[in-house]
């Protein structure tokens, strides 16, 4: 599966949700806000959110520091 992520291209194999593509790119223990073809997706529905091939997102997560 071909999906975009944060402007780059990659090939995702073995996933169907949002919450398993964040899994696979070590991100599922952490806080981020997900955008799924231009629309903010619910944390509570990352585990229903299918991911289609071709699918563009934008994943922000939180880094602290000072």
């Amino acid at each position: 599966m071909n999906i975009t992520i944060n402007g780059n291209d990659h090939t995702i194999d073995q996933i169907e949700t949002i919450e398993d593509m964040l899994t696979q790119l070590g991100l599922g223990e952490k806080l981020v806000i997900v955008e799924q073809n231009r629309q903010i997706i619910d944390r509570a529905a990352y585990g229903q959110t299918v991911v289609r091939d071709n699918d563009t997102f934008e994943i922000v997560h939180f880094v602290g520091g000072g």
